[in-house]
């Protein structure tokens, strides 16, 4: 396997895992990079553009990251929160008197962060053509009924956490989501990531696809349990009705889907993008800082656990970061961060100072541990 890029002097595992990933793993094309202390220790890339293709990867390749977005997005209520534009603890309402319909009057800021607002599902999905238009999502979810009383418990919202952080971003900033990122994160931070891919830029983003880990001789494939097994196969489960919230699913290559900015599945990123992200919310990269202290205890502070009422696993969220934990194991107790479905992985962790990225055109059917990442972030561990 002919690997690019730089690794530092004791970050050796993580190119050994790299490489395992492609020989063992699966891997069609990828890269991971790691920042300590805001200085890159870490920029590796190998295999295809495209998950279909023959033409190399290279350094500026960038990727569908998935519910990984999620991590990026969940940057802008905080810091919304930080300037003093948005309170946390008011209600959605106050900000979008239109979401107040069908009981939702008392839901909170902080409940449509972690995940305990009821609202995964909509009960009239909205179609891909749809989902193009900034507005509908919003629209849909703010005449969508809980399915729980919010704030009771809590429940992954897949597709709908992007509508919901989007409808208020745009009715206190004036900004979609993938505006603001651009003109607050992205830009100030060089990064190469976008919600809402520009023209421009669309040359980078390489295509992805579905791939399986070769079949190794001698070892045994892990079952999920039968509960999730039977979510995901049940039509009416909160679990498939969740990931339906747009149906049919969009064509994740389409250009149309990939300048469009649904800050719950589509941001487009290069390893580093995701990586120079999570490092300036923790320290600064190149004079930039995002996060204050007192900002990045908020995102790490355990605000739901234990069974997820639409993943059917135990999970853990902060305040729009998923926590380490079983469900998605990052680098530490302290780590905070977001998982792609299919394999991409962003998070930071505090107390090493490290900041991961790792972006991949192959998506395996995986949630939120992806054996490739979950590989990478031991080689790390390692490292330490």
């Amino acid at each position: 396997m002919d690997v690019n890029g730089t690794i530092a002097e004791g970050f050796e595992p993580v190119r050994d895992a790299f490489v395992r990933n492609f020989e063992a793993l699966g891997d069609r094309g990828a890269a991971v990079v790691v920042y300590r202390d805001g200085h890159k220790v870490v920029d590796l890339w190998a295999g295809t553009k495209d998950v279909d293709g023959t033409e190399p990867w290279q350094h500026g390749t960038a990727q569908i990251v998935r519910s990984a977005t999620k991590g990026v997005a969940a940057a802008v209520p905080l810091l919304l929160a930080q300037r003093g534009l948005l309170d946390l603890d008011a209600p959605v309402a106050a900000y979008w008197p239109e979401f107040k319909a069908f009981g939702k009057e008392r839901v909170l800021v902080r409940q449509v962060l972690n995940h305990r607002a009821g609202l995964p599902v909509l009960d009239h999905p909205i179609t891909p053509q749809e989902a193009l238009d900034p507005l509908k999502g919003p629209e849909a979810v703010a005449a969508q009924a809980p399915v729980w009383e919010p704030g009771t418990d809590h429940g992954y919202h897949a597709l709908t956490y992007g509508w919901l952080l989007d409808g208020l971003v745009r009715r206190v900033t004036g900004r979609g989501t993938g505006e603001w990122i651009a003109a607050e994160i992205a830009g100030p931070l060089r990064a190469d990531l976008w919600l809402g891919l520009p023209e421009a830029e669309a040359y980078r983003a390489g295509r992805v696809g579905r791939v399986e880990a070769p079949e190794a001789a001698g070892t045994l494939r892990a079952r999920p349990k039968r509960s999730v097994t039977e979510a995901y196969t049940d039509p009416d489960s909160l679990t498939n009705r969740a990931f339906g919230a747009i149906t049919p699913f969009p064509d994740q290559n389409d250009p149309a889907y990939r300048a469009s900015a649904l800050p719950a599945t589509n941001g487009i990123a290069t390893a580093d993008g995701l990586a120079r992200v999570y490092a300036a919310l923790i320290g600064e990269v190149d004079g930039v800082r995002l996060f204050a202290p007192e900002t990045v205890e908020l995102a790490r502070a355990e605000e739901s656990a234990g069974p997820d009422r639409v993943l059917v696993i135990n999970t853990r969220f902060g305040l729009g970061y998923m926590l380490h934990g079983s469900a998605s194991p990052f680098l530490g107790p302290g780590s905070f961060g977001h998982p792609g479905r299919g394999g991409a992985l962003g998070f930071a962790d505090p107390q090493t100072g490290i900041a991961f990225g790792y972006v991949t055109n192959g998506l395996r059917k995986t949630v939120t541990a992806d054996p490739r990442a979950q590989a990478l972030v031991r080689a790390v561990r390692a490292a330490l």
